[in-house]
């Protein structure tokens, strides 16, 4: 085995064809080590349990996947990670050998290298540590890691093991059993709030001692309670003859030690590393070998040799799809469900961890749904099992914990496609049952989520909840109510199609009739004056508006990327759009257009192409519109242009975050000529003995790629040439169905036409809402109302302060404080009922603002800072002015001299959020805005270190006894981030709603 462990790079470099190699070889791990793929160069099983990999960071955003190729410091080699994700977890059980004893405490364990003696390809991983002058090599089993290091002659051998590394930990303990074994657990808690990783390990040379931590930067001794013990070192018996190599084999379990044990005797039988690499790496060709092709490319009707840069970069990115999902249950069908308690499959299934369902239903299921329809299966047994058992289906589940990250539910979009694609073997109507709650969940929550104190987990979940509460009223997620609206509208909308499409399959239809209707939500929030999807917000479109800003409106994207998403209203939203040659426009203005955002930097917008960013998922289906408007010629440049310039072979070959595939997907769905726009609409494949592919036209498509599923069927994708067919008709990217059979020189193929979902705004399915044109809701003497509807067709109806209803005919004109209910009717299909405030302010008081706030978090301007709306716990809903980094100054101007009562400024809270209070807030009082007079400080006295979610007054409680006419607030920023904080060093930010003063 040694031979080879380095002819991968020899091989790039020579540009020796890649066939001759098995395909674990034409994987390059490093691909996505770099920039901000977030990826792991160690070995991992096909969708393992284990993923044993060096690393190298120990926090930041690109520090997610614990390893960046840009580092020189191996800290030590630990068995979980998670494959490009934009959130830090995993890394358990950490060891690290040495040759002399040194300290545990601050990794001066840890080991320079250099990449020149560093290699991995799929199923082994091999570095020589500089320091101690170890060669480390790693491979896995499905539940364990096996580890060779190579010392010196007749060097001493010493091993870490690290149980405090990287995420906090929660509890610990590990006991030596006999003299070659060690057995434990960590808990942990990170982006998962309570992982749990059992293990036992065997060491091919028996142990001499073991020095305990007993505590972090404590004394190392033999003599300690284990149940508190952090790190240990274990020394190795230096006998004569001894070897220089020592042997560790480690199984994991999320169960207990017992499910360790049973893991590692069933899987690690033996002491032959080579062998456990042979076998990886057969695990992985047999894998890697659903997709071949055969070594050609089309170009301008001919073909050439693929070169093996392309080669790699293929079955590197099919690599990067088959590591998560991962395994959870262990050898015995045993695993931790969601109620923390242990259950058993029984050996019916397989039970997976490990679901970034926001990305990965775009791509990565859709295509797994096709090629691996057994794990698929038990992907979908494993979410029912989730909701039975945790009551919910999961939205990104981590280690048997529910995250509450991104939105939607598009678990409802993997269990349709599935269904929909003819895999069966689990409870379709508990399937249903759950995919029906998780869509009205808000029901199950009594709580009115403004509760101080509010834990970061419990606020997500009462965001996630009013979000979805605010949608159910009023057919659109309101910024009222909460954030990210935009998004989660639209996205609530395709999950609702899928739902309503899984109803009609059981034959339910009233609950087909409903999710229908819900899933046309998506119109609520199209603005048809600017044709882009605009938040909307007391009632009114969202002012200012701007199809390039980034705000809290939208989920890491801005309205020009999610204005294309209504995958499966596609001809609705072209209709709305002005037909398609206006949507032909649009699209061209999309990827035409300047390539900088505005509003709040967001790391995950990368990969620009005008303001299409490939480097994350919303943008991902666009290029494929074209196809849809018979232009596939437009389609395949742009595709051309992702394939070569956004994946390489090299470690920034990534131009996002993997995504727990998403982004490798992506790469090889195009590569196959076919992307599910919309995941759900494709109809089975089993009935299709071959398939047409317009990768012909669009590097890196193969001229000829055959599919092997796991249920033994065989598909021929094969390009046809320009003299074949005519181009304009292969657009088989939205619907695949069989047209005209063809015979060439070159195979049999299908020649395939667009089936777009013809599914136009249907009168009697839907009523868009009316909304109120200016968003102005505050007004010193009067305010006119103008109201619209997109439907010109409907008829709008009103009431004011609960009055009798009214016939909407001209704009209406408000003079005091006001609450307008409005919808619209058409016939006798009628809209949610809408409801606005409008706000008279003080007449005798104005605001001036000395600073400039950040304008993504205006809550208003200066009128917003004395309106008597107060902003929510969920600051996210955009009630909250916002500064960063500076200290702020305020001057309240009453119309006549008059005796305080109160002052007082009231603020938010949220450290995770990098919002601090202020250190201290101090009043000022003058007659004529030249002398002031100072008043008590007000000084906090809240934690630096505290991640609850809360809201405080700062309120001066020694006001003066005479009449002042000018207040005045100073407001001193909390500083720097704190040192604990993983935003260390950078400027804090102060959010306040509302400059009392009575």
């Amino acid at each position: 085995m040694q031979a080879f462990r380095f002819l991968l790079p020899l091989l790039m470099v020579l540009g020796v064809k890649a066939q001759v190699l098995p395909l674990h070889q034409r994987v390059n791990p490093f691909i996505g080590t770099g920039g901000h793929g977030h990826t792991f160069p160690g070995p991992t099983r096909p969708f393992g349990a284990v993923q044993l990999s060096p690393d190298t960071r120990l926090s930041g955003w690109d520090g997610c996947g614990g390893y960046h190729y840009s580092d020189s410091v191996i800290y030590g080699f630990s068995h979980t990670h998670l494959s490009g994700t934009g959130c830090s977890d995993y890394g358990d059980i950490l060891l690290m050998p040495m040759s002399e004893f040194k300290r545990a405490d601050k990794y001066q364990f840890a080991s320079r290298f250099s990449h020149k003696n560093e290699s991995a390809h799929a199923g082994y991983y091999s570095v020589y540590l500089d320091d101690p002058k170890v060669t480390a090599e790693l491979t896995t089993t499905l539940h364990g890691g096996v580890h060779r290091y190579t010392f010196q002659a007749k060097a001493p051998k010493f091993l870490v093991l690290d149980l405090k590394h990287r995420d906090e930990l929660l509890d610990s303990y590990f006991e030596q059993v006999d003299l070659t074994t060690i057995r434990g657990y960590r808990f942990s808690k990170a982006w998962a709030n309570d992982q749990r990783v059992y293990f036992e390990m065997q060491f091919s040379e028996p142990i001499e001692e073991i020095l305990y931590e007993p505590k972090p930067g404590g004394s190392f001794t033999t003599a300690v309670d284990t149940r508190k013990a952090y790190q240990a070192i274990i020394r190795f018996k230096n006998k004569a003859n001894a070897t220089n190599t020592l042997l560790v084999r480690c199984a994991l379990s999320q169960v207990d030690e017992a499910g360790a044990h049973l893991n590692l005797i069933s899987e690690m039988p033996h002491w032959d590393f080579n062998r456990y690499v042979s076998e990886c790496e057969k695990a992985w060709d047999k894998e890697l070998g659903k997709i071949k092709h055969n070594g050609k490319v089309p170009v301008n009707g001919t073909r050439r040799s693929i070169s093996t840069n392309d080669d790699i970069v293929f079955y590197t990115a099919l690599y990067h799809c088959m590591i998560h999902p991962s395994l959870a249950s262990d050898v015995d069908n045993r695993y931790r469900g969601r109620d923390n308690k242990i259950h058993s499959t029984q050996g019916e299934f397989d039970y997976y961890t490990v679901f970034s369902l926001w990305d990965t239903y775009r791509g990565l299921h859709p295509l797994l749904t096709w090629i691996d329809k057994t794990r698929t299966r038990d992907f979908i047994c494993t979410f029912i099992r989730q909701y039975e058992e945790g009551g919910r289906l999961p939205v990104w589940e981590l280690s048997s914990n529910e995250t509450n990250c991104m939105i939607g539910y598009h678990v409802v979009s993997v269990i349709w496609d599935a269904y929909n694609r003819g895999i069966r073997g689990f409870d379709a109507e508990k399937a249903y049952e759950a995919m029906t709650k998780i869509a009205t969940h808000y029901t199950d929550y009594t709580g009115s989520g403004q509760q101080l104190d509010m834990k970061p987990d419990a606020q997500k979940r009462a965001a996630d909840w009013e979000a979805l509460q605010s949608y159910c009223r009023y057919g659109y997620v309101r910024s009222d109510d909460a954030h990210e609206t935009v998004s989660k509208t639209l996205e609530y909308a395709y999950n609702d199609w899928c739902i309503a499409q899984m109803a009609k399959a059981l034959k339910k239809d009233s609950d087909a009739a409903y999710y229908t209707r819900r899933s046309y939500s998506w119109m609520n929030v199209y603005d048809p004056t600017t044709g882009f999807m605009r938040a909307r917000k007391n009632g009114a479109l969202y002012e200012p508006f701007s199809p390039y800003t980034v705000d809290n409106n939208f989920t890491e994207a801005n309205s020009w990327q999610y204005s294309f998403y209504v995958p499966h209203h596609l001809d609705a939203l072209i209709a709305m759009s002005g037909g398609e040659e206006a949507f032909e426009k649009k699209l061209d203005a999309l990827f035409a257009a300047k390539t900088q955002t505005e509003g709040r930097e967001q790391a995950d917008i990368t990969g620009l192409i005008g303001q299409y960013a490939h480097g994350n998922e919303p943008s991902h289906h666009i290029v494929f519109l074209y196809d849809a408007l018979r232009k596939p010629e437009k389609s395949r440049r742009l595709r051309e242009k992702i394939a070569r310039e956004f994946y390489t072979n090299a470690p920034d070959g990534l131009i996002g975050n993997e995504d727990c595939g998403q982004m490798s997907a992506w790469y090889v769905l195009n590569a196959l000529g076919w992307y599910p726009v919309c995941p759900g609409s494709e109809g089975q494949y089993r009935d299709m003995q071959l398939v047409n592919s317009t990768a012909a036209y669009v590097w890196p498509g193969f001229d000829t790629v055959w599919v092997r599923t796991d249920d033994e069927l065989t598909y021929r994708l094969s390009a046809p040439t320009p003299n074949d067919v005519d181009l304009e008709s292969i657009v088989p990217y939205i619907h695949y169905i069989p047209a005209k059979k063809t015979t060439s020189k070159f195979g049999t193929y299908y020649i395939t036409t667009i089936a777009r979902l013809n599914i136009p705004f249907q009168p009697g399915i839907a009523a868009v809402n009316p909304y109120i044109v200016s968003g102005k809701s505050l007004f010193v003497d009067s305010l006119q109302v103008e109201m619209a509807v997109a439907n010109k067709k409907a008829r709008i109806y009103y009431t004011i302060n609960g009055g009798n209803e009214r016939l909407y005919e001209k704009p209406l004109v408000v003079r005091d404080n006001t609450s307008i209910d409005f919808y619209s009717r058409e016939y006798n299909i009628v809209s949610p009922t809408q409801n606005a405030m409008f706000i008279r302010l003080r007449r005798d008081r104005t605001i001036t603002l000395m600073n400039q706030y950040n304008p993504s978090y205006h809550a208003g301007g200066a009128q917003g800072m004395m309106d008597r709306v107060y902003g929510k716990l969920n600051w996210r809903a955009g009630d909250w002015q916002g500064y960063q980094g500076q200290d702020v100054t305020m001057v309240m101007r009453l119309e006549k001299p008059q005796v305080l009562t109160r002052v007082a400024g009231n603020f938010l809270e949220d450290q995770n959020s990098w919002i601090f209070y202020p250190k201290s807030v101090q009043f000022f009082v003058s007659t004529d805005s030249v002398q002031w007079k100072p008043l008590e400080e007000v000084v906090s006295r809240h934690s630096s270190q505290n991640l609850t979610v809360s809201t405080a007054a700062f309120e001066n409680k020694q006001l003066p006894k005479t009449p002042v006419k000018y207040v005045k607030m100073v407001i001193k920023n909390f500083g720097l981030m704190p040192e604990w904080h993983e935003g260390l060093g950078n400027p804090t930010f102060f959010f306040i709603d509302e400059f009392e003063v009575e």
